[in-house]
Formats: C-alpha cells, sequence, structure tokens
C-alpha cells in the first residue's frame, strides 16, 4: 500500500474531485476524464471499468450522473485501495475489485453490465523505455493484448450495452479487429492536441450485437490556440465543458 508521503492529493474537473494519486508511479491526467465524458450512463445503469487504477474514470463518470452501480476491477492491490479511498473522500459509492481482466474474478463472471469503459495501457510490450516504477510500467505498458481487454469488456456486456475505450490513434486498428463481428454502432472519435494537428488519441464507443455502420467523426480539439506558446491554459470551449465543468461529451453514436 501506499504511504500518505508517496502521495499527491489532486484536483479533477474543476477541483470538484480530489484524488489522491502516487507520486512516483501511475499518475491520470485528462485521458481517463474524456472517457467518462464519452460514456453514456443514465441513472439506473450500472458500469464496469476495466482497469480502474485510482479510479479517476469512474469517480468522475459518478459525480456527472447519480444513481449509477459503479465496478471497477483493477489487477494493483495498492491502486485498488486507492481507488476505494478516493471514492469514500468524494462521496461516490464505487465498488473495486482485485483481479486480472485475463482470469474474470468469480465475483464478476456471472454479472452483466450496461457500460464498460477502459483505458488500456498505451504501450506496446516492447515499446520505449521501461518507468522506473513498476506500478507505473504496469498500468502503461501492455501485459495483456488489447483483444483480451475487449473480449473481457464484450463478455460483461448485457446484450445491447456499451463499451467505451481510449486508445493511442495508433492502436485503432487493433480495436477494431477485436471489435468485428461482435458489436456494431461503432463511432471513433479523434483527439486532437490543436486544429491542424494528427490526432494522438480515440475514443471509441460501440454497441454490442448492433449491426450500424461506423461513425468516424469530426475530431474533438483540446487547444484553441494554433500553436504552445505560453504557460496558460487555452482549453477551447469543448473541452473545458468536459475537463473543468464536468459535462458529457457529445457523441453522435
Amino acid at each position: 500500500m501506499f504511504a500518505p508521503g508517496d502521495l499527491t492529493e489532486d484536483g479533477f474537473l474543476g477541483g470538484r474531485l480530489r484524488i489522491s494519486q502516487p507520486r512516483a508511479g501511475y499518475r491520470a491526467a485528462m485521458d481517463p476524464v474524456l472517457l467518462a465524458a464519452a460514456c453514456a450512463a443514465r441513472a439506473g445503469e450500472s458500469v464496469l471499468e476495466l482497469g480502474c487504477g485510482a479510479g479517476v474514470a469512474s469517480l468522475c463518470l459518478g459525480h456527472r450522473t447519480a444513481g449509477l452501480s459503479l465496478t471497477g476491477l483493477e489487477l494493483q492491490p495498492a491502486y485498488a485501495a486507492l481507488a476505494r479511498e478516493n471514492a469514500a473522500r468524494n462521496g461516490v459509492p464505487f465498488e473495486v475489485i482485485e483481479g486480472d481482466l485475463a482470469q474474470m474474478a468469480p465475483e464478476l463472471r456471472a454479472r452483466s453490465f450496461d457500460h464498460v469503459i477502459a483505458n488500456p495501457p498505451y504501450f506496446g510490450a516492447t515499446d520505449g523505455t521501461p518507468a522506473a516504477d513498476p506500478g507505473r510500467e504496469r498500468a502503461q505498458r501492455e501485459a495483456t493484448p488489447i483483444a483480451a481487454w475487449l473480449d473481457a469488456g464484450l463478455k460483461r456486456l448485457r446484450p445491447e450495452g456499451w463499451i467505451t475505450l481510449i486508445q493511442q490513434a495508433d492502436r485503432l486498428g487493433d480495436l477494431l479487429t477485436g471489435l468485428q463481428g461482435r458489436a456494431g454502432a461503432i463511432t471513433v472519435l479523434p483527439i486532437a492536441p490543436r486544429a491542424g494537428r494528427p490526432a494522438r488519441r480515440v475514443i471509441v464507443t460501440a454497441r454490442k450485437g448492433a449491426k450500424t455502420p461506423l461513425k468516424l467523426l469530426a475530431p474533438l480539439i483540446l487547444h484553441a490556440a494554433p500553436e504552445h506558446s505560453r504557460d496558460a491554459e487555452d482549453l477551447t470551449e469543448i473541452a473545458r465543458a468536459i475537463l473543468r465543468d464536468a459535462q458529457e461529451l457529445p457523441i453522435d453514436r
């Protein structure tokens, strides 16, 4: 478990959420906030997050939409414990289960959910330089293939349930391959740092068992200025609404 001195307290959603995160381990930034904003869960529905880490995505979703049944699956016990603490601190009901999605925890095998959300590791097994912190390395580097993440998520979805993922743009092909024949109504939302810049991330949503054709949406632009020229926030209006004001990301599904 993390010692108090190993943690920082960070604000999300304009300070509406106060989240403890490890100083040297995996630290959430805007990606889990965007993931939560893209999930169209409504009061009374159930949501499972695969690989919930310290709980940022699920807690952002629970803050935005009251009345959800939120469950997280986390492989690393210290992060699972931290997610529970963060949920209690912020008053968001959140069940966190320790386990490996490749060997689904028994308490989840018989359950189905209206929504599954996930932010799978971005780096392949041999990409880049390993992180010095083992927790950060485990969170960022793929040990379980994306196909297994998709398989686990789709198995836990009820018929016609929605899966929502955020991933690096260069892994889009892997996501689409894993969804083929199993989910439809796929939407692909590119996320670009600035107008005219290549998208670095994609948000993909899909509905289990649907046959509706894929939609490629116009990109979400995060920053208003054409380039980063000063140390000041320059979020676009829609990015500010999502990241600071806890608004839902409108997706034409």
